[in-house]
């Protein structure tokens, strides 16, 4: 008897990797170190299952086609590649990853952020889910949710003929040989809270999230914003009449060289640099209105 799908939200590795985002960009802006990087670093890399499942979820979620044939095509090359990924491996990190959140977080707070494309999310794990296990899951159910991920893909409703062509066909399909696709962590949507940061903060945190694997380019980010803010700073500095608001400002352009040094961003560093554009973002409004 055919089983029914169900989806975990706990064990669904996109959601698993929105939610620690969020939570390093809470830390952040809260001032705090987080611990979140250093779980990201560890579970979703190049050289982890995760982070393999975790740019299959990004290619179904973010790609879109502009036909149903290539979509359709898309998917299943998407789904040959989730079979050749080492599914006790893949347990096993997930199984570690959520015992790692529960030790350092409220399970509770940090589980029921809302996700905005949770329906999206729901339906590639559970696509997946029919993929790599061996048991045989209500075919309808399994056909609607690749439906409900092909219509996102080409933004546009797919007809009931060909969702039960579908059904018919589900268990037919042979395995195919698949290159291994190349691994990239995308984030580019931040939790509703912070809607009130302005543009050079919200570069700096997606610059910060996006780079967690790759700090050389999270670094040379960071370097080319300080002589940016270097060159701001300097130019308001002769319009400031207050003698110690003068000192003050002429010794924070000095602290900028602070930013620089180091081969590693720390998580200071970067609220640091939040403060900063926020003191850019105060000198233009007095000095520009």
């Amino acid at each position: 008897m055919a089983r029914k799908l169900k989806h975990s939200k706990i064990k669904n590795t996109s959601i698993l990797f929105e939610l620690l985002t969020r939570q390093i960009t809470a830390d952040v802006l809260a001032g705090k170190s987080t611990k979140s990087v250093k779980i990201v670093k560890k579970y979703f890399n190049e050289d982890t299952e995760l982070g393999k499942e975790l740019q299959l979820y990004r290619i179904l979620s973010e790609k879109h086609c502009t036909t149903e044939s290539r979509a359709d095509n898309l998917m299943e090359i998407v789904l040959e590649s989730r079979q050749k990924l080492n599914n006790s491996k893949l347990r096993n990190e997930k199984y570690n990853l959520i015992k790692e959140i529960k030790e350092n977080y409220n399970s509770n707070d940090f589980f029921n952020g809302r996700i905005p494309n949770y329906r999206l999310l729901a339906s590639i794990y559970n696509v997946f889910q029919s993929q790599a296990s061996p048991t045989v899951f209500n075919p309808e159910e399994v056909v609607n949710s690749k439906f409900t991920v092909l219509e996102h893909i080409i933004n546009k409703r797919v007809n009931d003929k060909e969702i039960k062509e579908k059904v018919l066909s589900e268990y037919n399909k042979k395995d195919k040989d698949l290159r291994l696709l190349a691994y990239q962590i995308l984030v580019d949507k931040f939790n509703q809270k912070y809607k009130t940061l302005n543009e050079s903060q919200k570069n700096l945190l997606k610059n910060y999230i996006n780079n967690i694997s790759n700090t050389n380019s999270l670094k040379e980010f960071i370097d080319g914003e300080v002589v940016n803010i270097e060159k701001e700073l300097n130019k308001h500095l002769p319009n400031v009449d207050d003698k110690i608001t003068k000192i003050k400002l002429t010794e924070a352009v000095k602290q900028l060289d602070n930013l620089t040094k180091g081969k590693i961003v720390k998580d200071k560093q970067v609220l640091t640099l939040m403060r900063y554009y926020e003191l850019v973002k105060e000198l233009r409004d007095v000095h520009e209105n």
